[in-house]
């Protein structure tokens, strides 16, 4: 009998593997790191093959920690770090060059002289919703086609794909057979249109990208292909959903009408809203994105990310080592009443929506000689939750309201002292669920459709469940100081 979904959540620093049954009882959940690489100052690298060793190790721990027989698992669902850019061999599965993460400047440069051509940055926003950054997958899939030995001549021979992560997960999962991506994941390269979901020749031509190296754009909830030849799993097994990590959050939070909005911390932060079947224009520097598409009915959500969230309590652990892990940070921040007047902007990669400064760097001010590690514990968090708080504010003036409730997961999600701090800034209600895994989930949500495991929406609605509210305490007026306070030091940074 196959009742089970398996979810692989692909990110940043590492693989996560869930096994749920249909009525979300958790069987398994493993999680294991791989490394990062940083060659030079603004670059960040994977190794494909790390990757994929990861995600087949994470699969064979989660199954025999859900302690299962493997053919009981009836779907597979991907989710995954979006913008992330690998290019391999089609038949022997070799990557060209590591791939370039998300998170990588190298091709800032690049971004800034095609912002200088006149129309340019209105022509692309207006066919993808996004705008011109170092970020998405175009600029670095022409970077290493211009910058490995025989690649752009490979890549037009038909020799060579490129895929974001849940593309090369499929090539991977089904025997080195599949080659699609989902809309979701495609919206975020710069290469396709929105309207039409497709790879726009216009945009392949702007950044000097061959269709020949491109994947078949799917739904996000279909079968694309079978596991063929996995250590640890029969042949056979449907992958069947496919979504972006934000996105696939977004449908795990069952925010299915137009309006529900979610944030999801992670590496970075991500806070996407849903404006149902239409293409919201964003006149504030948010994003438009494809959310899902299932059968025909395509829906969109309007996006702002920030670069930094978890990473900047990584970087208090492993850069300065002001704490041991990424736990410690709750406690020792809760020692102290306030943040002593630090104020910290994490802008360790450049800013994201809504400034979109690729120059911005970190910057730490209101140092005196009574500060120390619990004040900067206490300033770090609250830096993460100012970049909500502007996000939020740019989101409420596209849609001319202000946003009720805002559902939270991820890991800095349990961390009640940050939600406590961002709904107090926000004057929003913060709704936190059960699973905070709700990335995880929407792949399993999205595989689990296709293979009928849910029948639709409103079955999977019946399975969210919240575990706490926070609302406000703090006066508007102390609020209002943080947020000056935060103000003036973003502009420094």
């Amino acid at each position: 009998m196959s009742d089970l979904v398996m979810a692989i959540d692909q990110g940043t620093t590492g693989t996560t593997v869930l096994i749920l049954d249909k009525d979300l009882n958790l069987l398994a959940k493993k999680n294991n790191e791989f490394p990062q690489y940083y060659p030079e100052q603004g670059w960040v690298e994977h190794d494909l093959d790390e990757i994929w060793n990861c995600t087949v190790k994470t699969i064979g721990e989660a199954i025999q920690k859900a302690a299962i027989d493997p053919k009981r698992i009836a779907a597979i669902g991907i989710t995954n770090q979006r913008e992330t850019t690998g290019i391999w061999d089609r038949n022997s599965g070799k990557p060209i060059d590591k791939a370039i993460v998300w998170q990588d400047r190298r091709t800032a440069d690049f971004c800034n002289s095609l912002k200088k051509k006149p129309g340019m940055e209105a022509k692309i926003r207006k066919k993808t919703g996004l705008v011109i950054d170092a970020y998405f997958s175009g600029t670095k899939i022409k970077w290493l086609l211009d910058h490995v030995p025989q690649a752009r001549q490979r890549a037009k021979a038909g020799e060579l794909a490129f895929g974001t992560i849940d593309t090369f997960l499929v090539y991977r999962l089904s025997g080195r057979t599949a080659h699609v991506t989902d809309v979701s994941n495609a919206s975020r390269t710069l290469l396709m249109n929105l309207k039409t979901l497709s790879w726009d020749p216009e945009l392949l031509k702007i950044f000097s990208v061959p269709a020949e190296v491109l994947p078949k754009i799917a739904s996000s909830s279909e079968v694309y292909a079978h596991t063929k030849g996995v250590p640890g799993l029969p042949d056979g097994i449907r992958i069947s959903g496919m979504a972006g990590d934000q996105q696939a959050a977004l449908f795990g939070q069952a925010c299915f009408e137009a309006g529900s909005a979610k944030c999801t911390f992670g590496t970075g932060s991500f806070i996407l809203m849903n404006t149902g079947s239409k293409i919201v224009t964003s006149k504030n520097k948010m994003l438009t994105t494809v959310a899902w598409k299932i059968g025909k009915k395509v829906t969109y959500a309007l996006e702002g990310s920030a670069f930094i969230a978890g990473a900047a309590v990584q970087w208090l652990r492993d850069g300065l080592k002001v704490i041991d892990n990424a736990a410690e940070i709750e406690s020792l921040a809760e020692s102290v009443p306030d943040s002593g007047g630090v104020t910290f902007v994490p802008a360790l990669v450049g800013l994201g929506a809504p400034h979109w400064r690729q120059e911005a760097r970190g910057l730490i001010s209101g140092l005196t000689r009574a500060t120390t590690r619990a004040h900067l514990a206490r300033a770090t968090l609250e830096g993460i939750a100012f970049l909500q708080y502007d996000i939020l504010q740019a989101m409420a003036k596209d849609l001319g309201k202000k946003l009720k409730i805002l559902k939270v997961d991820g890991g800095a999600s349990v961390n009640n002292l940050l939600m406590q701090f961002l709904t107090d800034i926000l004057r929003v209600d913060i709704v936190r669920p059960k699973m905070v895994e709700t990335t995880g989930l929407g792949a399993a949500f999205l595989a689990g459709l296709a293979a009928g495991v849910w029948k639709d929406e409103k079955d999977i609605a019946k399975s969210w469940v919240r575990d706490r509210d926070f609302k406000p305490t703090l006066p508007t007026a102390a609020a209002k100081k943080h947020i000056d306070r935060w103000q003036a030091a973003v502009k420094k940074a």
